[in-house]
């Protein structure tokens, strides 16, 4: 385990109600309540987050947006500002998903605008890069990164950095029950460590939190946590239990 706090995060994407929601925590956070070496973000739909963030406010728990847009205010219906989410007492937000790039065809610029606007409102983005299965299959798997790296966080300065994690989520492994080896995940997230050194230099590079998102669950947790350069979990299916998540964020490693 590296020297770098854990940031273990839920991201529930089109599921739980409202009262789900306050029913899940009900009995999440009494199992987490002691847990005070690594951050904990659930990652509730729209609607849950203004409840949320009253529920856990006080709490060891934080509340995490999955997406936002990079304006303030404005004609752009259905959208949400980083303004009305730092109102509701959120703190994170998740940028870049995989789901945001390949069903909504959000494109590098477009979410580096995002990137940019949460760190400029105080928000800290988990902003999320991984390759497709094609992509992996054909050897440009470096290749990607690196110009997810490079253009996602274009224009930070190196004390923007310090708000940002990044999340590596081969496409491949999201919702399918597949998850990278141990030898693929360190190699990337190797390489990506190295990338936000060119961008940025070698103390920040060191000092970036990067999470491993893709099938993610209570049984593989522990080798995942185990390598060198992961420094957390982004997990989807695995966290919509309490129970699961919670082996989840108390990763054991043997």
């Amino acid at each position: 385990m590296t020297k770098r706090r854990p940031l273990m995060a839920a991201n529930w994407k089109m599921h739980k109600t409202v009262s789900e929601m306050e029913d899940y925590l009900q009995r999440f956070l009494p199992l987490v309540s002691d847990v005070t070496d690594r951050d904990i973000v659930l990652a509730p739909s729209f609607v849950c987050l203004m409840k949320m963030a009253e529920i856990l406010a006080g709490s060891n728990v934080d509340a995490c947006a999955q997406n936002m847009f990079h304006e303030e205010q404005g004609a752009y219906t259905g959208e949400v500002s980083p303004l009305m989410l730092r109102d509701v007492g959120v703190k994170r937000v998740i940028l870049g998903h995989s789901e945001r790039r390949h069903i909504f065809q959000e494109d590098g610029q477009t979410i580096n605008k995002k990137v940019l606007s949460a760190v400029r409102h105080g928000l800290s983005p988990i902003y999320c890069i991984g390759e497709t299965l094609d992509e992996r299959e054909s050897g440009k798997t470096s290749e990607v990164l690196k110009s997810q790296v490079e253009e996602g966080l274009k224009g930070l300065s190196k004390d923007d950095f310090s708000m940002v994690a990044v999340a590596y989520e081969p496409v491949w492994a999201i919702g399918t029950g597949k998850t990278a080896s141990t030898d693929q995940i360190q190699e990337a997230h190797a390489l990506v460590r190295q990338e936000i050194s060119q961008l940025a230099g070698e103390d920040i590079a060191q000092n970036l939190r990067i999470l491993y998102g893709g099938s993610v669950k209570p049984d593989n947790v522990g080798q995942i946590m185990a390598l060198d350069d992961v420094d957390g979990a982004l997990v989807g299916g695995a966290s919509l239990v309490p129970e699961s998540f919670t082996k989840i964020v108390r990763f054991e490693i043997d």
